[in-house]
């Protein structure tokens, strides 16, 4: 009989400062209007067997949280870190926009050739969120698995599951607590992976 695995991936709710480019270098707690958010999202729901989360605190700690509150095994994989921003972390669009307001556009239409300085190259992103990807249907097959992680890792989750070319992940809108479900049908070759649903709640 070939197993079915659903794996609910959910974006951590708004940080303390606001909306910021936070990749793996900065930390922000998560603000009392993001705890809400990601309450919200899942309110009394839990059908997981595991939870999987981001090792940053505004991942983490709600993962935590509703671990603790149902008794679900919660694991930290170091690998679905967001993806760092150089020279970006910390800044708001409108800082980073400040000398060229067609910054941004460019990056989301190209972000391969208009990546910030000493920011994560796209591959090695790619290449990372794909051994964690392989390494959670591995070990939970047959399993309903929540992941607590980034815009960024959920992009590119996305991306590489349903076959999207990487250089188009920011055109993927990952919202604030946003939940989005990926069915996965068999392994190998004869792996049949569908997106239930994107960006909502349950």
């Amino acid at each position: 009989m070939t197993s079915t695995t659903l794996i609910d991936l959910m974006r951590h709710g708004e940080p303390v400062g606001g909306k910021r480019y936070r990749g793996g270098g900065v930390d922000d707690p998560l603000s009392e209007k993001g705890w809400a958010q990601m309450r919200a999202a899942v309110d009394d729901h839990h059908p997981w067997q595991h939870i999987v989360t981001s090792p940053m605190q505004r991942c983490a700690a709600f993962a935590q949280e509703l671990g603790g509150r149902w008794q679900i095994p919660v694991a930290v994989e170091e690998r679905f870190r967001e993806v760092a921003f150089g020279v970006w972390e910390g800044k708001t669009a409108h800082e980073i926009g400040r000398d060229d307001p067609h910054r941004i556009r460019n990056f989301r239409l190209d972000p391969e050739s208009w990546r910030p300085e000493g920011a994560e190259a796209l591959g090695a992103f790619a290449d990372r969120i794909q051994a964690g990807w392989e390494s959670l249907l591995e070990r939970h097959a047959g399993g309903h698995v929540l992941v607590v992680a980034h815009a960024g890792v959920i992009r590119m989750t996305l991306a590489l599951a349903m076959g999207i070319p990487q250089t188009h992940i920011y055109r993927i809108q990952v919202d604030n607590a946003g939940l989005s479900r990926i069915k996965v049908e068999g392994s190998g070759e004869e792996r049949l992976t569908t997106l239930e649903f994107h960006g909502g709640s349950l």
